[in-house]
């Protein structure tokens, strides 16, 4: 099992930074995760996913709106059942790239 890997994230920096911005962190996770599974690289695509997980679970910590909240738990739902289960969502790889591309670019505003 993994320690914690975003230990700087717990001391309090992660709460202060905006939705988006949290958001697109967790994209370069989720980015990762994809990368290294479609390099054939299962050890690194499952240590990046665990750490996009660290951050969701993280951010539900975060003071939110209902919105940003619900958001935030069906993002993760979609993400975890994409990689790991059945994908009863049907969701692709190319959509949930734009999803955090979007939001990447949507933090930049902050």
């Amino acid at each position: 099992m993994l320690g914690i890997q975003h230990k700087n994230q717990l001391q309090g920096d992660w709460y202060k930074k905006p939705f988006l911005v949290q958001m697109a962190n967790i994209g370069s996770e989720v980015y990762r995760a994809m990368n290294w599974r479609d390099k054939g690289n299962e050890e690194y695509a499952e240590m990046a996913f665990k750490r996009s997980l660290e951050l969701f679970d993280l951010s539900k910590k975060s003071k939110l709106t209902y919105p940003q909240y619900k958001e935030l738990l069906r993002m993760r739902e979609i993400w975890v059942d994409y990689f790991k289960y059945d994908n009863g969502y049907n969701s692709t790889q190319e959509w949930i790239n734009k999803y955090f591309m979007y939001t990447t670019i949507a933090s930049r505003v902050y």
